[in-house]
């Protein structure tokens, strides 16, 4: 039975705006391109020009050998995941697509699995010379292409990442103190992806470039030979537990900057709070690489993660260790109300974590602790995998604190605002990388 590899991918221009998309069919031996599919298809969606380019990939393989069992690799993990049935297909748009691309090949012919973008570039290359071709009032030629020039990096095709929880920074910086010193050379840093893409002269850059720093001190952990192992063992390059940490949208004590924890009213979302979720919605839903979404039990994270879930296709879990500190007494106060009226309690919680808020609140001590053993049980549960977080200040700002082995004072120290946006990457050996902290660019 013959095998090919199927590579796709689809663009939008706007999202939705002028689209295309791509596709190639590799021999999975030797990586020799057997066929190139590409076309402008007008105004549509990011994940409707994806659908299109699996569909014509499919069909491409189809016409070769129909009996060919099937590998397609694709960046979209939205239709990796839909596609291997794992995650409901919602979205009107999307299931008629998905209907037709199951009747392509008969479903044990096909199967699916995710890579970077960066290792997609055949198809990536195709959909935007389709789009080009568009531009300017034609349709892509197969003469015309250079797409071919990037078959190499479609060739190596991807391995399963690892599993297991990673700790706290406090034992990866251990691991690479031991791994430093223990080591005589250091690997390459490979090319990981970043949540955000990063423009030139962008916050994201500047992430991407401490992250690619962050992935050499990586390489050097994974570089010292394990007990009773050879030379031969290498760098963990697997994907890591990417937690996208999203603050939940305005509420009406957000502007008059009040405690509002776990153990006051829990408001609804305002107005602008609601036009928030919406406008994170569609930033998450243009980059394409959220796989689940879990929720802290309040009204203002749910409906704020309701309304990103019902943009992205996936349902929302409840996650009860997420929830905001309890502030107690000083719930719905202002800083300067609290300042007045429990002088004493309030220097004495700015001076140590262990101190709660007045009246049986949580001290930062205790909700670090819940956060920790929340953080350790996702991640055991979603290893390798994207995972949006909708909760609040003080669980955001503590999850980057101990990716950064912080001091406990550092939680004083970030601006965190309303529907921003932060990430944290976990990887299997133990270390952690912030790769994003209060992003809101899409707010403006």
């Amino acid at each position: 039975m013959p095998r090919f590899v199927v590579e796709a991918d689809g663009g939008s221009r706007g999202n939705p705006g002028p689209a295309g998309y791509g596709a190639v069919v590799l021999d999975p031996a030797s990586g020799e391109t057997l066929a190139e599919r590409a076309e402008f298809i007008g105004v549509a969606t990011n994940n409707v020009a994806e659908y299109k380019g699996l569909i014509a990939g499919l069909t491409a393989a189809r016409e070769l050998a129909p009996d060919a069992e099937v590998l397609v690799r694709m960046d979209s993990k939205l239709v990796v995941e839909q596609m291997s049935g794992r995650w409901k297909i919602k979205h009107p748009d999307m299931k008629p697509l998905a209907a037709e691309a199951a009747r392509i090949l008969p479903r044990a012919q096909v199967t699916y699995e995710w890579i970077p973008r960066e290792r997609n570039k055949h198809a990536d290359r195709l959909a935007n010379e389709a789009m080009d071709a568009g531009k300017r009032g034609e349709q892509w030629e197969p003469s015309a292409s250079s797409a071919a020039l990037d078959a190499s990096a479609a060739r190596t095709l991807s391995t399963p990442p690892p599993s297991g929880p990673p700790g706290d920074a406090a034992a990866g910086a251990a691991a690479a103190r031991a791994a430093l010193a223990a080591s005589r050379g250091v690997p390459a840093a490979g090319a990981d992806t970043l949540f955000a893409e990063a423009e030139p002269g962008s916050a994201g850059a500047v992430t991407a470039a401490a992250e690619a720093r962050d992935r050499a001190g990586h390489a050097a952990t994974a570089a010292a030979p394990a007990a009773g192992q050879g030379q031969g063992w290498g760098p963990d390059m697997g994907a890591p537990a990417t937690f996208v940490l999203l603050r939940h949208g305005e509420t009406a004590l957000t502007p008059q900057k009040r405690f509002s924890g776990s153990g006051g009213s829990d408001p609804e979302l305002s107005p602008a709070g609601r036009r928030q979720a919406a406008a994170v919605a569609e930033a998450l839903a243009a980059r394409g690489t959220v796989q689940t979404v879990i929720s802290s039990p309040l009204l203002r994270c749910r409906e704020t993660a309701r309304v990103v879930a019902d943009r992205l296709g996936l349902d929302v879990t409840v996650e009860q260790g997420l929830r905001e500190v309890d502030f107690g007494a000083w719930e719905g106060l202002t800083f300067a109300e609290v300042q007045e009226r429990f002088p004493d309690d309030l220097q004495a919680w700015l001076d140590s974590p262990k101190a709660a808020p007045t009246g049986g609140g949580e001290s930062f001590a205790a909700a670090t602790r819940r956060i920790s053993a929340t953080r350790d049980r996702l991640l055991a549960a979603h290893a390798g995998r994207t995972v949006l977080l909708v909760t609040h200040v003080t669980p955001v700002k503590i999850l980057v604190r101990l990716a950064l082995g912080a001091p406990p004072e550092s939680l004083f120290r970030m601006e965190l605002s309303a529907a921003s946006l932060s990430a944290v990457a976990y990887y299997a050996d133990g270390n952690a990388s912030v790769r994003l902290l209060n992003d809101t660019a899409h707010l403006r």
